[in-house]
């Protein structure tokens, strides 16, 4: 047993971001991990994943969210067997909490590739009939008070938005129309902010109640999860999550929730963890300053899987 004065380590599973064959298919086709973890899914789903991924043509669609969730476990694979990743506690920002749900023992490999797979395919029919004019954009270097202002602005006019994330001092996720998207990136731009990506469907709202209610009921009821082996981190609270019923709900709190990075960060650093993981293809949380100024930061992604990993030291406080 680790007593509380080591120093401890986490395992982070990214969000996704747009997923293209062009960037990681490549990568996909020739790592042994990859590939051992994709025969499996190609059981799981009685067709090739890499096939319907390359073909799919969308950067959020079924198959590239089930081909970015194989990615991310097969880096944890590699980590494990090539570098010694012994973390102490999991978690998954995101969509990241599949990969976590699966790293973490609380579902077996294969059932939760069907569940990714099932997942997006529920959420593909909701999308289809509702909210199909939201998007989600994540802007950064916006000060609170900037966003306040620009965000009150749309209020004035009778605009639905809401904030659907705070990932780091200045960043943030903002869900409104999509008609009023280009508007308010250059009102973000006026104030000093960048506009990075847009999400469509959108993530993470209060509005999407309904989305929550028919993954319940049409999808993990389903499935049979157990208690983790190793504890998550809620991503929007900070909640130590140890049993099964919470980790049910951690990921249907994911549709209506917005995420949250610092009270992640909070949490693991009074754990006494010193060193985190990120494993994936993650594009934010390894350069998030809230994240290299608490922790030792090794990026284990696709384009430093073979190669030396990484290390991005915690900044001098």
């Amino acid at each position: 047993m680790m007593t509380t004065d080591q120093a401890r380590s986490a395992v982070v599973f990214p969000g996704m971001g747009p997923s293209r064959f062009t960037d990681v298919g490549k990568f996909m086709m020739i790592d042994p991990y990859v590939r051992k973890r994709l025969a499996a899914a190609d059981d799981a789903l009685g067709r090739s994943v890499l096939d319907e991924f390359r073909t799919a043509g969308t950067d959020f669609g079924a198959f590239a969210q089930v081909a970015f969730f194989i990615n991310s476990v097969a880096l944890a694979d590699r980590a494990v067997e090539t570098r010694g990743l012994a973390p102490d506690v999991c978690v998954g920002f995101s969509f990241g909490q599949k990969a976590a749900t699966a790293f973490s023992g609380a579902l077996p490999f294969a059932e939760a590739v069907r569940l990714t797979h099932e997942l997006a395919l529920c959420e593909q029919r909701f999308f289809e009939e509702e909210h199909q004019d939201l998007v989600t954009l994540t802007i950064t270097r916006v000060p609170a008070a900037a966003l306040d202002e620009v965000l009150g602005e749309l209020a004035e006019r009778g605009e639905f938005h809401e904030v659907s994330g705070h990932l780091d001092e200045g960043m943030h996720m903002v869900t409104m129309r999509e008609k009023v998207l280009e508007p308010f990136q250059r009102r973000i731009s006026a104030v000093g902010g960048y506009s990075l990506y847009s999400m469509k469907p959108p993530a993470h709202c209060r509005v999407l109640t309904g989305l929550r209610a028919r993954v319940e009921e049409e999808v993990l009821a389903k499935f049979e999860l157990a208690d983790p082996e190793l504890p998550l981190v809620a991503d929007h609270d900070g909640a130590l999550i140890t049993r099964a019923d919470q980790l049910r709900t951690l990921l249907l709190d994911t549709f209506d929730h917005p995420v949250r990075w610092h009270p992640v960060v909070d949490t693991l650093r009074g754990m006494g963890v010193r060193t985190v993981h990120v494993t994936g293809p993650d594009r934010l949380i390894h350069r998030l300053d809230v994240t290299t100024r608490a922790f030792d930061v090794v990026a284990l992604g696709p384009e430093q899987a073979l190669r030396p990993a990484r290390t991005t030291s915690r900044k001098e406080k």
